[in-house]
């Protein structure tokens, strides 16, 4: 059993996937960072980050750099779980085998989250589901479908329990953080178009995907007089363009950009978690694959009729942002969209976490 004084001040690891193309793992891990320490002020909270990652002075917790994202690095990892000896360890769509051993093995809580099918399977295999005492799936089960017969033998055979289906997880909005934004934006609720290619640097064949969504973002404006705010992400590498209509925002922290999302009229947006959030929050959305991982999951909610979807060819992103800002197309989302569950993933997750927690207790 751990000691005391460890429990009324809880030790947590992130280890998310840590890249220079994206940022929706650490952004994820960040969300629940920050809810622990919202729930326990006296947690300890450290990160491991790839040094050449360009959000590192964004993280208000310590962090550990390493020379690649963390899954490459497991000499590394389990250095540190040895030093820190934390209570929780939550691998965020990384980790090998070895590290969630060694969590496991020096008596920590192993949380691993996937975020599609591929890593979900990981997830479920023998050696790793022995050491891992939560997987969280952050897809609604209607879009990534339940687990096989087969895993769920597997799972039953070893006495794990199936994952648990989040959904994505996110701080929900609310209306005093809004009115800040707005007055500091001048915008209005539903009066805004709201545009993110993620990280800002995801490359396709015609450039970066930030550029295309921002010229996509000017013709709108010109045509319609919608107002509009594109983020550009913080691993953009040029200067910001001055844009008439739109307002060119370098980053956004999740709580910011989380409330903007809940007062756009619409928004056009990359495939990955915003997306899902997009979902969540009953915003209707375009949706752009920018990654190789994306269109399935782009796909299972356009096929829902959740979203509008389209690839990365400005003509096309062009027509379809027109037929998503149409008020019968606008309509018919919010819809469907009307009938999902409003729980919250991150409500989820803290659940989790708690449980775990309390298990070190006893």
């Amino acid at each position: 059993m751990k000691d005391k004084w460890m429990l009324s001040a809880p030790k947590f690891l992130f280890v998310p996937v840590s890249t220079p193309e994206g940022i929706g793992e650490y952004m994820r891990s960040k969300i629940i960072a920050d809810e622990v320490m919202n729930r326990w002020p006296e947690a300890q909270i450290d990160f491991v980050l790839n040094r050449h990652v360009s959000y590192i002075d964004d993280c208000p917790y310590s962090t550990h750099l390493v020379d690649d994202t963390p899954t490459k690095k497991t000499r590394e990892v389990n250095q540190l779980i040895t030093e820190l000896k934390p209570d929780v360890v939550i691998f965020d769509a990384a980790g090998r085998k070895a590290q969630l051993k060694h969590a496991h093995r020096m008596g920590a809580k192993v949380i691993f989250i996937s975020q599609h099918r591929r890593k979900r399977s990981r997830g479920m295999k023998i050696a790793r589901a022995r050491v891992t005492d939560s997987h969280w799936v952050v897809q609604p089960k209607f879009i990534i479908g339940d687990i096989s017969r087969f895993d769920k033998f597997k799972l039953a055979m070893i006495k794990r329990e199936h994952p648990i289906y989040t959904g994505s997880i996110f701080t929900s909005p609310t209306n005093e953080q809004k009115k800040h934004l707005f007055d500091k934006y001048e915008i209005k609720q539903g009066g805004y178009l709201l545009y993110s290619a993620g990280s800002g640097g995801h490359s396709l064949k015609e450039g970066l995907a930030a550029d295309l969504f921002a010229q996509v973002a000017k013709t709108i404006f010109r045509e319609t007089g919608i107002p509009s705010l594109m983020v550009f992400g913080p691993n953009y590498p040029k200067s910001l363009p001055d844009m008439e209509g739109v307002i060119a925002i370098p980053h956004l922290n999740t709580r910011e950009f989380i409330n903007l999302l809940d007062g756009a009229k619409a928004a056009i947006l990359s495939g990955g978690d915003t997306m899902l959030q997009s979902i969540a929050l009953k915003t209707p959305a375009l949706a752009v694959a920018i990654s190789k991982d994306q269109p399935p999951r782009i796909n299972s909610c356009a096929a829902a009729n959740l979203i509008l979807a389209c690839g990365s060819d400005q003509q096309e992103m062009l027509t379809k942002t027109r037929k998503l800002i149409d008020v019968q197309s606008l309509n018919r989302l919010q819809e469907t969209m009307a009938g999902l569950d409003d729980t919250n993933g991150l409500d989820i997750g803290m659940a989790e976490i708690a449980r775990l927690i309390g298990s070190l207790e006893s």
